[in-house]
């Protein structure tokens, strides 16, 4: 296939994946005004709103690329054999990060991030075989329940490892040039002159570090720590790194102590500074309970969205908070929020056992927590009955959480938080003169809510039936054995926020 005709197959797969996205926002939007028209009165308004940067250039809107593919494409590719290729600038903007702060994004035109992609494809193919086995992220080969996966196994052989655990502040924006352009030419890496040419392009105007949120960033962000892995293979040091997260582990004190000295030559090599408040530096992992001589020893360590200790794998406590966030969320919004105020805003009372507002709820709880799925559904593949089903909820993204005892004690939180909401809103209710007080949910005791909710049929099926973290745990585990890793997790594990 001639590079333009590749080139425009490119555009039209980068047009064509903004444009699903806006249409998944505009039907989300859609279906939530919806909702709200039968749940609460005097509903907002229903407000479709585009990217504000689709307004700077039309080759930020999808639309019109997939529109002028051909064109476009023909101009780019004359532009790269040429020698003149430069992309357009692109546009700027800062997003929070969980722990404050900031983080830079750069989005570039659609074209711009199609010829972005095309290279780091490229680039990737010839050289996926230099990059370190324990460097997990930005390929095709390895994902992030990889490392987790082989962090766990490794540091369960023994009852105490020592650890060091790293963080760069600002890795993308702080990459010395002159560092990245002396790998260009070391250690085997096949880059040729044209390539040399696109990178150098995207670099342009920056007086250090790579842009965040383009393609090619991400082959020359594993390009810059070849050497930092390659020293710490050559130490005999165990380790994992994803970008810029990075846990090394050994045997001995002394060991470890040399794998700082390697990570901390790299920072200063490559103009990454180590994030002190974030890295925890050097500790001892040992088994619950067992004496240890340093004062920064732990039974577990994070990272990414896991929390492993010796022979257990958690999700991570802030990565629970998140999820017990969203849950309290959509129990608040359905259940209390239409009955708060000084003015009754629910159009929907709960008459005759039944209470819309609950089913939304639980409906809608079961959806963040198993996808598409029912607990039939789970049920039926834990018995043998369905031989392939497909996870997409959250779960999906913690495939290798074995903590049964975690899971427990969520799926216990979800039955206390439920009938914590319930009886407010029977609270609420009393206030605004509908006393519900002896009829279904209201009368139903905390001890008894997972038993008669279940038996609650709705269109004789059991849709207020209480969704639980250990069914679909139980359920993932039996996809891990019978299809591995990569055909149980959530297709979109690579871009999810840990």
């Amino acid at each position: 296939m001639k590079f333009q005709d590749y080139l425009q197959k490119i555009l039209n797969e980068e047009a064509q994946k903004h444009i699903d996205r806006y249409h998944v926002y505009h039907n989300a939007v859609h279906l939530e005004f919806l909702r709200n028209q039968k749940r609460i009165e005097n509903p907002p308004q229903k407000k479709i709103k585009k990217p504000n940067y689709w307004k700077l250039d039309p080759k930020f809107n999808p639309f019109y690329v997939r529109r002028k593919s051909k064109s476009i494409a023909k101009s780019i590719a004359r532009k790269v054999a040429s020698g003149n290729y430069q992309p357009f600038s692109p546009y700027e903007k800062k997003i929070p990060k969980p722990d404050g702060g900031e983080r830079p994004i750069t989005v570039y035109q659609i074209p711009d991030a199609a010829i972005s992609r095309v290279y780091f494809e490229r680039l990737l193919a010839k050289n996926r075989h230099r990059f370190s086995a324990f460097s997990y992220a930005y390929r095709d080969d390895k994902n992030v329940h990889f490392a987790i996966q082989d962090i766990s196994l490794d540091i369960s052989r023994d009852a105490r490892v020592f650890v060091a655990e790293f963080d760069f502040s600002d890795f993308f924006g702080s990459i010395s040039h002159a560092y990245l352009e002396e790998q260009f030419g070391e250690n085997g890496f096949l880059i040729s002159e044209e390539e040399r040419h696109v990178i150098s392009a995207f670099l342009k105007d920056r007086p250090a570090g790579i842009p965040q949120g383009t393609s090619i960033s991400l082959f020359l962000a594993n390009l810059v720590c070849w050497r930092m892995d390659h020293a710490l293979e050559r130490a005999g040091l165990k380790f994992a790194r994803y970008a810029d997260d990075t846990i090394v582990w050994a045997k001995s004190y002394e060991k470890i102590c040399e794998g700082f000295s390697i990570i901390n030559d790299f920072s200063a090599s490559a103009g990454v500074r180590i994030n002190a408040k974030k890295s925890d530096g050097i500790s001892l992992l040992t088994s619950k309970g067992l004496p240890a001589e340093l004062a920064s020893a732990k039974s577990r360590i994070d990272f990414l969205g896991y929390s492993v200790s010796v022979g257990s794998v958690s999700i991570k406590r802030n990565s629970v908070k998140k999820i017990q966030k969203q849950i309290s969320y959509l129990l608040y919004r359905n259940l209390i929020q239409p009955l708060k105020g000084s003015k009754l805003r629910g159009l929907v009372i709960p008459s005759n056992d039944s209470d819309e507002a609950l089913l939304t709820a639980i409906s809608q709880i079961r959806r963040y927590l198993y996808g598409g799925l029912s607990g039939d559904h789970l049920r039926d593949y834990l018995n043998g009955r369905t031989k392939r089903i497909y996870f997409k909820g959250i779960m999906s993204f913690y495939p290798l959480v074995n903590d049964e005892k975690q899971l427990k004690e969520l799926d216990g939180w979800l039955v206390s938080t439920i009938h914590r909401c319930v009886q407010l809103r029977n609270r609420l209710l009393k206030k605004w003169g509908y006393d519900r007080s002896h009829s279904f949910p209201f009368s139903v005791a905390h001890s008894d809510i997972l038993e008669v909710y279940r038996a609650h049929e709705i269109s004789g099926k059991r849709l207020l039936e209480v969704p639980s973290f250990l069914l679909v745990f139980r359920a993932i585990q039996i996809g891990l054995i019978n299809r591995g890793i990569e055909n149980i997790m959530n297709p979109e594990s690579m871009d999810y926020d840990y």
